[in-house]
């Protein structure tokens, strides 16, 4: 967890300074595979949400805490039961825009200092980005409002870098069972999904673990499986969810997860809730990546360690009207939506975005 505080310790700080930036430049689907002759999955492997030394353009007084203005208050966890509908969702289809050693929640303001991340969605993501420097930057999803940021750790065969090749599914689910009581991320909300450091159990017994790594016929794995087919069909999958219940008063804390909670049972029944201390519910964000790997799987690795390692994170910088308008039309809709917010199987219902991915 995060200490609260406005110093590193000396060897954090000594280790944060003493790792090089990465490449930070876009690449193109048709790079999908780079060569990194020096990996850096030794340098912070095994790094920890330590509180960060420097203020930042959305953190000024740099304790790790930014306040939602205006916060959410009122609110109580809804317990109602919506009519039946088996899909509430919509798709961002996003795609890999670059990869750097840079990490805007964790590290802010301080590049280098993390281990190596394949990021999606906004071009311009690096260590300094804030709220507002998100906001305008362009993207690679689908909606051209959608400029949030994504990124993971990056995952290497051997020294070399695989990226996950063309737009990416990231799904907006509703969480809770009342998908009537979801409203959109506020601006700026940003968190961490997962840690570098959870151990293999805590990987597999995690509440966002869907159905861990798998290729071909392998499924539920913790960590890589050892081999999968090598036909060109056959990719390294994983699914992992994110909490989607918030407290209502900070777009971030000192560990970056206390602000947002995974739902709970409501007593009595099997019907998922926001907790009272967490009681706003947001989409429910589900990572679905795929890497172009197969074969010998026996040097596969992620950036931050083993397989079980994988963690993820997200910034929120969609344009308002646009997030709410697929919130309100899918999700709280009760419709499964591709990324124009079009039910395939609901086509009466008709779209939230034009030919254009934009909103008429």
């Amino acid at each position: 967890m995060r200490i609260r505080g406005r110093t590193l310790s000396a060897l954090l700080l000594a280790t944060a300074l003493g790792v090089s930036a990465l490449s930070a430049n876009a690449f193109t689907a048709a790079s999908a595979s780079t060569h990194d002759s020096t990996p850096t999955v030794s340098a912070h492997a095994g790094h920890v949400s330590s509180a960060s030394a420097l203020a930042s353009g959305d953190d000024p007084d740099g304790d790790g805490y930014i306040p939602a203005n205006p916060q959410v208050t009122g609110v109580t966890p809804s317990t109602a039961v919506p009519p039946p509908a088996y899909h509430h969702e919509f798709q961002a289809g996003c795609a890999v825009t670059h990869t750097a050693a840079d990490d805007p929640i964790l590290y802010p303001g301080q590049p280098g200092a993390s281990h190596d991340h394949t990021f999606m969605g906004n071009t311009t993501t690096n260590a300094h980005s804030t709220t507002a420097s998100l906001a305008p930057g362009p993207t690679a999803c689908t909606a051209p409002a959608d400029a949030s940021a994504y990124w993971m750790p990056s995952l290497y065969k051997g020294n070399t870098k695989i990226l996950p090749v063309g737009p990416q599914v990231i799904y907006y689910k509703a969480g809770v069972t009342d998908y009537r009581s979801v409203r959109p991320f506020p601006k700026g909300l940003r968190f961490i999904v997962g840690s570098p450091t959870q151990s293999a159990q805590e990987f597999r017994n995690h509440k966002g673990f869907v159905e861990g790594w798998e290729c071909g016929d392998s499924f539920f794995n913790t960590d890589f499986p050892a081999s999968c087919p090598s036909r060109p069909d056959v990719q390294l999958n994983l699914r992992f969810q994110a909490p989607s219940c918030w407290d209502g008063k900070y777009l971030d804390t000192p560990d970056h997860k206390s602000h947002m909670s995974y739902t709970v049972v409501k007593p009595g029944t099997n019907d998922n809730m926001c907790p009272a201390s967490h009681p706003v519910a947001l989409p429910m964000i589900e990572f679905k990546m795929a890497w172009p790997v197969n074969g010998d799987m026996s040097q596969v690795r992620l950036s931050s360690g083993k397989g079980y390692s994988f963690h993820y994170d997200f910034f929120n910088a969609w344009e308002e009207r646009t997030l709410k308008a697929l919130v309100d039309h899918c999700i709280v809709g009760g419709l499964q939506c591709d990324t124009r917010g079009f039910d395939l199987y609901r086509p009466e219902r008709g779209a939230v975005l034009n030919a254009d991915h934009r909103l008429p």
